[in-house]
C-alpha cells in the first residue's frame, strides 16, 4: 500500500479555510469528509430534508467523480440528522442515489447539526 493521496482542493466554508480534506484515498479506499448542504461556499441553512439531501449527495457525487468513482463505488454510508421526523424525506431521496445494491448505513441524531438539516459521509472501494 503507498502513501495517502488527498483528494480535491481545500474545503471553505464562509470565507475560512477548513483543517481537513475534503477526501483521502488510503490503498483501495477513498473516505470523504462528511459533507453538509453547502452552496457556493455557504452553509445551506434554508430549505427541505429533501432539498438539503439532493445537495449533500451532488457534492458527494462531485468528490467521488475526482477520485475517479462513483455512487456504485461506495460501500459503507454515515448519516446525521437533525430531527428524526427528516427520515422518511432523507430517506426517499437517498434511495434514487442508490437504487441498485446500496452500501452498508448507519443513521443518528445529532445535535450537532445547529444549521443544517443532514450530513452524510461515505466511503468508496476502488482496487488501484
Amino acid at each position: 500500500m503507498g502513501k495517502k493521496k488527498i483528494i480535491g482542493g481545500p474545503i471553505i466554508i464562509n470565507g475560512r479555510e477548513l483543517s481537513l480534506s475534503k477526501a483521502v484515498r488510503a490503498g483501495d479506499f477513498i473516505f470523504l469528509t462528511g459533507q453538509i448542504p453547502m452552496i457556493n461556499g455557504k452553509v445551506m441553512t434554508e430549505g427541505t430534508i429533501e432539498e438539503q439531501t439532493t445537495v449533500v449527495l451532488e457534492e458527494i457525487k462531485a468528490t467521488l467523480s475526482e477520485a475517479g468513482c462513483d455512487f456504485s463505488n461506495v460501500v459503507k454510508a454515515m448519516v446525521w440528522l437533525k430531527d428524526r421526523q427528516d427520515f422518511p424525506g432523507f430517506n426517499e431521496v437517498y434511495g434514487t442515489y442508490f437504487p441498485k445494491e446500496p452500501p452498508a448505513r448507519s443513521a443518528i441524531l445529532n445535535e450537532l447539526l445547529v444549521d443544517v438539516k443532514v450530513e452524510i459521509e461515505v466511503v468508496a472501494y476502488d482496487p488501484e
